[in-house]
């Protein structure tokens, strides 16, 4: 089983895009942490009080343990000092597989966190560097789609999640502030929905989430592909 490590902006990121895929990773034993770059607020309708309690839930939802960097929402910076934040988190947690957001984005923090994240990577594999853990280079490194931009997704694979959809629809409803109270994002989980069933059909299956790499995926075995 593989230590995965997700990465996310603000806390919700993570379930809108991958929350089907991380109840199945954690169903089939893999030990997934997830790591918030930000606590997220402030926003309309949320606090920090608030907000925690939401994705304690959603972590409970999702069955996965989950962190706080504590970086300041909308002012994350891809700065030496953020790289060796999560450089120490890869450390410690010692992953060898982190999922981060997509490179193309509208949003600064999700565009900075990405940044970070890649080079966060080489760190964590330095000797003679003030980071605790032991140095290690994650294998993969996995985008997952949830932008603030008006961007078709264009993924390298999609991955089955049929049979999940109703817990990353819980975990992203456990966001009451984010996606319950105000009117404008009810329409989310739906939207998801009709993207996770149409990526689905594209692959021969009830519903999939998309991700991209930049390195070529090396397989073992065809077996288990769909279709």
């Amino acid at each position: 089983m593989a230590n995965i490590l997700v990465v996310g902006p603000h806390p919700d990121d993570q379930e809108l895009g991958m929350g089907g895929t991380i109840a199945r990773l954690v169903e089939q034993g893999h030990n997934v942490l997830l790591l918030d770059m930000t606590n997220g607020e402030p926003t309309p309708y949320g606090s920090p009080e608030k907000r925690k309690i939401e994705w304690e839930k959603a972590a409970k939802i999702l069955g996965v343990q989950r962190r706080l960097l504590g970086l300041t929402n909308r002012q994350v910076e891809h700065d030496l000092k953020s790289r060796h934040l999560v450089a120490a988190a890869i450390r410690e947690h010692q992953a060898s597989i982190v999922f981060l957001p997509h490179p193309q984005d509208a949003h600064p923090d999700h565009l900075a966190t990405t940044r970070i994240v890649e080079d966060a990577r080489f760190d964590a594999k330095l000797t003679k560097i003030d980071l605790p853990g032991q140095p290690i280079y994650p294998k993969w490194m996995i985008y997952y789609y949830c932008m603030h931009l008006r961007h078709i997704v264009d993924p390298s694979f999609c991955l089955d999640i049929s049979g999940y959809l109703d817990t990353k629809e819980k975990a992203i409803l456990a966001y009451e502030s984010q996606f319950v109270m105000p009117e404008t994002n009810r329409r989310v989980v739906d939207w998801l929905r009709h993207m996770c069933a149409y990526l689905g059909s594209r692959i021969g299956c009830e519903h999939a989430e998309p991700f991209f790499m930049k390195e070529p995926l090396g397989l073992s075995t065809i077996d288990g592909l769909v279709m």
